[in-house]
């Protein structure tokens, strides 16, 4: 793909139309949506019946065996590993095809990915920590923490987090495209990400439409290091990824990739020609979707995301705050709305990730407390489709018919 518009940290329902989420995907971009009703993710049931989810029986197992396996065909997957996990209904845990095309190594559940813009939920995480400790509300403007924003005494962290700022998303501009493929390696410096954005006109006033935009994040991982007094790294690091126990999963300073990864493929590139993406550097992404992580630290990421709640039944984020982080205004599309660094389609909470070479879906069913994960080494659409939600489609009609992850194609800006 040549166009200006990268793919990157793309991931949400959010979209509505654009990137990542299968929003919009985060890279991709979507138009500014009108903002429709509000509805609240539903909380997870103490006793859910389980009924919204079918035993995984080996005969479901099966049928997610060919269900893969037609979309990895369909779409050109090189590998894909997939998790399935519920309470008393069974899991589903395999990888499918290579993790590396030039030797034929098979992908396996235990393989470094990248995991794009699922970034965003650390991200949004550490403000709604800081909300909590009384450090930052979610109604003040950004202009009392980054100086130089556009709108920046009327944008409120509330409506960066939930992709309704009106700024410009900066990886759609033409000359961060041009940086990026020219030098893929190459450091930047959140600042340098912003300048791409700034020098844009503001889409809408703030708090009118929807825009998936990883301008926002940028703006709250600024935040996060100006009050804290740590990098976003370090914030990361401490405050979430070691109470969560997410040994697998860490945010990288350029391009180091733990081993063992698999190797990504995009085509996402200068010449449009697919090429490898595994040392990239994911700093272009920063605290939109430079994050890296496993299989089975997503599987607990997706239902701490969900509930506010540790593996070890603490807290990461209160009550309070977690209803707030579920307020998911609604969405064009029927059934799905994205709140503060997460989506909710057709019940299923979460968010999507999308950079060069890689995807991921982390999602979790609270009715059925029941978490989905995919992670993939490429991010080449299929018509249009991201290959994660090909994936998290044909996974849902088979597990919960009635709740079918079912974001639309992307529309690729002319």
């Amino acid at each position: 793909m040549t166009h200006p518009h990268v793919r990157a940290c793309r991931g949400a329902v959010v979209a509505a139309a654009t990137a990542a989420l299968v929003l919009p995907l985060a890279g991709g971009t979507a138009g500014a949506v009108p903002l429709a009703g509000t509805t609240v993710a539903a909380a997870p049931s103490p006793t859910p019946s389980g009924d919204d989810v079918r035993d995984l029986t080996p005969e479901v197992k099966q049928q997610l065996d060919q269900a893969v396996q037609q979309v990895m065909k369909q779409a050109n997957i090189p590998g894909v590993s997939v998790g399935v996990w519920t309470p008393d209904k069974g899991e589903y845990v395999k990888s499918f095809g290579v993790a590396d095309k030039d030797t034929g190594r098979k992908m396996a559940p235990d393989l470094f990915m990248r995991i794009g813009s699922e970034t965003k939920t650390f991200t949004v995480t550490a403000v709604l920590e800081l909300v909590d400790d009384g450090k930052i509300g979610l109604d003040d403007t950004i202009d009392k923490y980054v100086d130089g924003v556009p709108n920046g005494d009327k944008i409120t962290l509330r409506q960066l987090a939930g992709m309704r700022s009106g700024l410009f998303n900066y990886s759609m501009d033409e000359g961060f495209f041009k940086a990026l493929t020219s030098d893929p390696k190459r450091p930047f410096a959140p600042r340098e990400l912003l300048d791409y954005s700034f020098k844009h006109p503001v889409l809408f006033q703030p708090g009118a439409e929807f825009n998936y935009s990883n301008t926002n994040l940028i703006l709250l991982g600024l935040v996060v290091e100006k009050i804290s007094g740590q990098t976003l790294a370090d914030y990361i690091q401490e405050n979430i990824l070691d109470p969560a126990g997410l040994d697998d999963t860490s945010f990288p300073t350029g391009n180091e990739f733990p081993q063992p990864h698999a190797q990504g493929y995009t085509n996402q590139t200068a010449t449009g020609k697919v090429e490898e993406a595994t040392d990239w550097n994911p700093s272009w992404g920063w605290a939109a979707g430079a994050m890296i992580s496993k299989l089975e630290d997503l599987r607990v990421w997706a239902r701490t995301v969900a509930t506010g709640q540790l593996p070890d039944g603490g807290r990461m984020i209160s009550p309070a705050t977690q209803k707030q982080r579920l307020i998911t205004p609604s969405m064009p599309v029927p059934g799905s709305g994205y709140g503060l660094g997460i989506f909710d389609v057709q019940g299923w909470i979460g968010h999507n990730g999308s950079l060069p070479g890689y995807q991921s879906l982390t999602v979790y069913l609270p009715s059925a407390r029941t978490t989905l994960v995919v992670v993939l080494n490429t991010d080449i659409n299929y018509k249009n489709e991201e290959p994660s939600t090909l994936f998290g489609n044909a996974i849902t009609k088979i597990i919960s018919p009635d709740h079918v992850f079912d974001l639309p194609a992307q529309p690729v800006p002319k």
